[in-house]
């Protein structure tokens, strides 16, 4: 009895290791794909971080510039704006890694709807920074600017300080255009009712004004172009959570014949 229970953990302790050997490859590889990127974009952080702060230099008055009050800002910010540009280029990559460790220890129905969930992830997110960058930002940024000139006041933005403004404002908008995504989820896997969902319509209208008024500037116009496509994208995740209503009966036995194949 002692010889079989020693043979069983010296077998759990080899699965342990070989998992963890998995992990660290992925995660090796996942690390070599973003630094092979950065070294790669690194040569033209200036051009990036100019791309990156066009919307605020067109809304600056003839003449008007960005300023650096950092000894070092204009070093790291623009390695900063790089690295962010070098993350979601090598993201798809380090998804893919996470993919294939996970993926042998998911049925295969959940296999089926992992793939296009992640597309539809990244894809959601890059087109809600795209959204942030080239609509929110202008917009934005006039506004303020008409603002400054009856007060007769100079408009001149630190660099980190921009940068640390269009970070958060792009993690605002890319985690609001997840909202189909959450929607399908929660339907997919049988959290939430799709009629419940549909009940809850307007608390979640109200919601995303809610969160719009904390993580827009204080006016009334970059809020509402948080808060509509928020409420749209809620509509357009009920409507395709239609297709998406979890099937018990089909499943269980898709996932009985996947056990009894294994």
């Amino acid at each position: 009895m002692t010889e079989k229970n020693s043979t069983e953990d010296s077998g759990l302790q080899e699965t342990f290791l070989s998992h963890l050997f998995e992990l660290r490859d992925r995660v090796i590889k996942a690390a070599l794909a973003i630094i092979v990127v950065f070294v790669c974009l690194v040569y033209w952080a200036p051009d990036i971080f100019y791309f990156f702060s066009q919307p605020l230099l067109d809304s600056l008055p003839a003449g008007g510039k960005m300023i650096v009050t950092d000894v070092t800002g204009s070093f790291f910010v623009p390695m900063k704006v790089t690295m962010l540009v070098t993350f979601m280029i090598a993201l798809p990559v380090v998804i893919y890694q996470l993919w294939a460790f996970i993926a042998p220890g998911l049925y295969q129905h959940e296999r089926k709807l992992v793939i296009p969930l992640v597309i539809s992830s990244y894809s959601l997110f890059v087109f809600g920074m795209a959204f942030a960058y080239f609509l929110v930002f202008p917009t934005v940024f006039n506004f303020m600017a008409s603002y400054n000139a009856p007060l007769g006041a100079e408009m001149s933005t630190d660099i980190d300080k921009y940068l640390s403004f269009a970070m958060n404002t792009f993690l605002a908008f890319g985690i609001t255009f997840e909202v189909p995504v959450v929607v399908v989820v929660l339907v997919r896997m049988g959290i939430v009712p799709l009629a419940k969902l549909r009940e809850i319509r307007p608390y979640v209208i109200v919601g995303a004004f809610v969160i719009s008024a904390i993580a827009t500037p204080p006016d009334v116009l970059s809020q509402l172009l948080l808060a509509i496509p928020m409420t749209l994208l809620y509509e357009l995740g009920l409507f395709i959570a239609r297709f998406y209503v979890p099937k018990v009966k089909d499943e269980a036995a898709a996932d009985q014949s996947t056990s009894a194949s294994a």
